[in-house]
């Protein structure tokens, strides 16, 4: 699928029923606040009238919203947005077929070496987009659950098998708990947000997850269902259940999700575009310079209260000096609209706005692209 201002709005309604809707800087104390302004330095609208990329279809209602503010402040330039899978946008964007790629997670070391051969120069991994995965259930008579991650791991690894479970009505002194026994629904095919949802279980657990992380679901006996949209119909679907999908498949379902105590402790913490963007605003790199790899420890074990703390990142992948500097240009442009007027609506799609702390360190890198 590929996305351009003419072919915005058809490539949205193909895309939603298959896709996404994956503790180290000191703190403010404060809400992080999120702008659309664009980033602090602007190039021309130069360069490459037409951009290709492709990859994660995590990011692609987001990438929608990117292309429209970037015809808006560059009439004449487009980007052709091809939403596939993260391994096909790093593999095109290698093989020299795109201009950039789009991933869940950052480059392997053989994959870097292999974009700085395309590049003839070093890749960056610059994270663009987030999405928040919820805890979703079904359960008659119960409005609000809190759960934090050790009682949520062994209901997800079947320790924990029925809703008046101690440890769950220890989390939830006031609720009137049902008897019946937990069923579970998880995602059938290999998904970056099953990794990123484990991958929060494996870390904020304390030992009590014991499955590892990954792309394929490694918990107890339930329901598989294919896809975030289609969980959340079979969440929606099944009662007594509980699962786990994007932020903007909950909404559309408009499924009751878990509100999360975590390490910032004590007050449980619900998915909002403020919960989430403290996340992102707290977040720490294991990247060095301008190559934004994210330390996503800092997600599952946030230090400022209030950060919801199991996300999904998606990264662009770039080069940090093109070949061609026609193309730099009108990359680093497209990015810099991205981060700035493309920000706006995001959280309508079930995406995190950028805050400005780390719209600042992300602008940055995108501004030293040439």
């Amino acid at each position: 699928l590929r996305f351009s201002r003419l072919g915005v709005a058809l490539s949205v309604l193909a895309l939603s029923g298959a896709m996404v809707s994956g503790c180290g800087e000191t703190a403010p104390k404060s809400a992080p606040r999120s702008s659309t302004s664009a980033s602090p330095v602007q190039s021309n609208c130069g360069g490459k009238k037409t951009l290709t990329a492709s990859g994660s279809t995590a990011q692609a209602k987001a990438m929608t919203r990117f292309v429209d503010a970037f015809e808006e402040a560059c009439p004449g330039h487009t980007l052709n947005y091809s939403a596939k899978s993260s391994a096909t946008g790093i593999t095109e964007f290698t093989s020299k077929k795109t201009d950039f790629g789009g991933s869940d997670e950052p480059l392997d070391q053989a994959q870097g070496d292999a974009a700085r051969q395309r590049c003839g120069s070093p890749a960056w991994n610059l994270p663009l987009v987030f999405a928040p995965i919820a805890i979703v259930y079904n359960v008659k008579g119960l409005d609000s659950l809190t759960l934090d991650a050790p009682t949520a791991a062994k209901i997800f690894n079947a320790t924990i098998t029925a809703w008046n479970d101690p440890a769950i009505q220890a989390l939830n002194p006031g609720a009137t708990l049902p008897t019946e026994p937990i069923h579970l629904i998880f995602r059938k095919d290999d998904s970056w947000t099953t990794n990123s949802f484990q991958q929060y279980l494996d870390v904020a657990s304390g030992g009590a997850w014991g499955k590892g992380a990954g792309r394929k679901f490694n918990g107890g006996k339930g329901d598989s269902a294919k896809g975030n949209d289609g969980t959340a119909a079979a969440v929606k679907g099944t009662d007594s259940s509980i699962g786990y999908t994007s932020w903007s498949s909950s909404k559309s379902q408009t499924l009751d999700m878990a509100k999360l105590v975590t390490s910032a402790g004590p007050d449980a913490v619900g998915i909002t575009a403020d919960s989430a963007a403290k996340t992102v605003a707290g977040a720490a790199f294991s990247g060095q310079g301008n190559d934004l790899v994210l330390d996503t420890r800092s997600f599952e074990k946030p230090s400022m209260p209030g950060s919801y703390p199991i996300l999904l990142p998606a990264y662009e992948i770039v080069c940090s000096k093109y070949p061609d500097a026609d193309v730099g240009a009108s990359v680093r442009m497209f990015l810099q609209t991205a981060i700035g007027a493309g920000q706006k609506g995001l959280a309508d799609n079930g995406n995190v706005p950028l805050p400005d702390e780390f719209k600042s360190k992300l602008s940055a890198a995108v501004n030293a692209i040439t």
